[in-house]
């Protein structure tokens, strides 16, 4: 049997279990939906957030691999160019917020509109038509770079000379590109939810999230996959260090970032910003802020400071999991309270939505990863990641 037959099954079974938890989802959310049709939408959004970061952290890291090489990259790659190309199942995605729009959104309800002034000032950028053709345009210029990058990866396989120049040459700018697109998809579908509020920050901490969030992912599939052909005579000790030292970085860059943006408001204390602290810091929710200062940033920080949790896969996958757990509670944290400013509100359609999603992208991610083999074939550079073994 070849080494790519010999992940099939456990790849299988991944799949299995993703569209189990679809299925489970899907019917829990069919339900929701004849009693409480808001609260589905407002708990898709927040599954939603969650999920479009696994493939846009993908391309992020992609690009970088490209431009700075590492061997953390290089027994990553299958899985970020596979979970790139869910891109057009992410977008899909899209379509139901999109039809729930007045729901979901403030400004997107003219009887609301009418009656706020800085809704009117802010009518020409927050409408529902330049909405929907934003959204468009980002994925757009996202699947232009997947496109780009997965072809030319096929090519430096079938031994394309001149690919990893090109791949260099399209990174460069794709990392800029990235930068700006995501910043204003975030504002759009996250940060307009309260669209009197604003932060500068907030694009910033979103992508370091879904970096956070792609590193997770990353490191729980090769922990599974190392025991087979052929990861299994490519993946050691070192490479888990390196990609658990990613994992402490962004870390620090979270609570960074996120500290600031806090610092920032709370210190100002302006009538426009302030409230947006004010109701997550108070009751229920001001426990969830708690927990993320403890599960996202201290926790975390403390186990990856120990060389020998990263050095680990069985160790750094349970941080893995941990951080995905925390990355749920930030965007449950950042989304939620917009709809109940007042008082805590946790729904069981809180998970059954994200639960759907993430088990439909999951199915695909794995069907993905089955299309190519999991080792590039580039020579010269496998032979450097075995050494690095």
């Amino acid at each position: 049997m070849s080494s790519h037959a010999a992940t099939q099954p456990n790849l299988d079974r991944v799949q299995q279990i993703g569209l189990g938890a679809f299925g489970v989802g899907l019917a829990l959310c069919l339900f929701g939906m004849m009693s409480n049709p808001e609260q589905v939408m407002r708990s898709y959004l927040t599954g939603y957030l969650l999920t479009v970061g696994l493939p846009l952290g993908s391309l992020a890291l992609l690009m970088v691999h490209h431009l700075v090489g590492g061997q953390w990259g290089m027994v990553m790659r299958r899985l970020l160019e596979a979970s790139t190309r869910t891109l057009p199942l992410v977008a899909l995605m899209l379509v139901p917020v999109l039809l729930s729009m007045p729901t979901l959104y403030k400004w997107a309800r003219p009887e609301v509109v009418a009656h706020d002034k800085i809704l009117q000032a802010k009518a020409l950028y927050l409408n529902v038509p330049f909405f929907i053709g934003r959204s468009i345009f980002y994925f757009a210029v996202w699947g232009l770079f997947v496109y780009a990058l997965n072809r030319l990866t096929a090519k430096q396989d079938a031994g394309d000379a001149d690919a990893k120049r090109r791949l260099n040459n399209i990174s460069g700018p794709g990392v800029v590109v990235f930068s700006l697109t995501v910043t204003f998809a975030v504002i759009d579908w996250a940060m307009s939810l309260d669209p009197h509020w604003f932060s500068t920050i907030f694009g910033i901490i979103f992508m370091v999230g879904q970096a956070l969030s792609t590193l997770s992912l990353a490191v729980i599939c090769l922990a599974i996959l190392m025991e087979y052909a052929p990861m299994k005579g490519l993946l050691g000790p070192n490479h888990f260090l390196d990609i658990g030292n990613l994992m402490l970085a962004f870390t620090m860059l979270w609570a960074y970032a996120s500290f600031s943006q806090f610092l920032i408001i709370w210190s100002g204390n302006l009538p426009e910003e302030i409230p947006w602290y004010i109701h997550r810091l108070h009751g229920g929710w001001g426990a969830i802020a708690t927990g993320l200062v403890i599960f996202h940033w201290a926790l975390p920080f403390l186990l990856l400071l120990m060389r020998f949790n990263k050095r680990k896969e069985g160790m750094l996958s349970k941080i893995a999991i941990l951080v995905l757990v925390a990355r749920f509670l930030d965007l449950t944290w950042i989304v939620q309270p917009n709809f109940s400013p007042d008082h805590f509100s946790i729904h069981w359609l809180d998970l059954a939505a994200p639960m759907a999603l993430i088990g439909l992208w999951l199915a695909f991610f794995a069907r993905q990863l089955k299309a190519r083999p999991l080792e590039p074939t580039e020579i010269h550079r496998l032979a450097a990641a075995a050494g690095h073994h």
